[in-house]
């Protein structure tokens, strides 16, 4: 049975509906499967509208078929696709929380190792909700990126805490790059 519900209760809208319509000022924005608009969001409101996202403004830096770089105040980032759009143009990353890992250590992996898709910060603060914690890790910009982990391990060893300097890294593919 086909029906249409309109709500401003996200959870009711991902849970219940096969698609969704976002929508702002009388205008559909993007119309598609709650995975699609939660993954890949079509505009800077949608992205904030559903879920929480860490959004970090920038410039396209570089864009190429397989790959682009956008450059913001305290990130690198190196986004697993190009976007087809100009160098210097501005644009804003997104990247969900529980996309975002957290160390106490510099990460080794190779695009973070050049520098890309990485950032150092300061734990200003956590909280735990048993099956995983939201961090609040503030870069050197006073910019504060939130970071949701599941706690997977009964003791962690190198727990953080208030005050803990933590790396935050994530995937190439982990990002979207918003133009709207």
């Amino acid at each position: 049975m086909t029906c249409v519900m309109v709500t401003h209760d996200q959870e009711e809208a991902m849970t219940m509906a096969s698609r969704i319509a976002i929508m702002s000022e009388g205008k559909v924005l993007q119309v598609g499967p709650p995975a699609d608009i939660y993954e890949t969001p079509a505009t800077r409101f949608v992205a904030d509208f559903i879920g929480n996202v860490n959004l970090m403004d920038g410039t396209l830096a570089e864009d190429e078929a397989d790959h682009c770089v956008i450059d913001c105040a305290d990130v690198k980032h190196y986004v697993g696709h190009g976007i087809t759009g100009t160098q210097g143009m501005p644009v804003t990353v997104a990247v969900r929380p529980e996309k975002i890992h957290l160390s106490p250590h510099a990460p080794s992996d190779e695009d973070e190792a050049h520098g890309f898709n990485r950032a150092k910060g300061v734990v200003k603060n956590l909280s735990y909700f048993g099956s995983y914690t939201v961090y609040h890790l503030e870069l050197p910009s006073g910019r504060v990126l939130k970071i949701s982990q599941n706690n997977t391990q009964r003791h962690r060893e190198h727990e953080l805490t208030w005050g803990s300097e933590a790396w935050a890294h994530w995937s190439r593919q982990s990002q979207v790059v918003l133009t709207q």
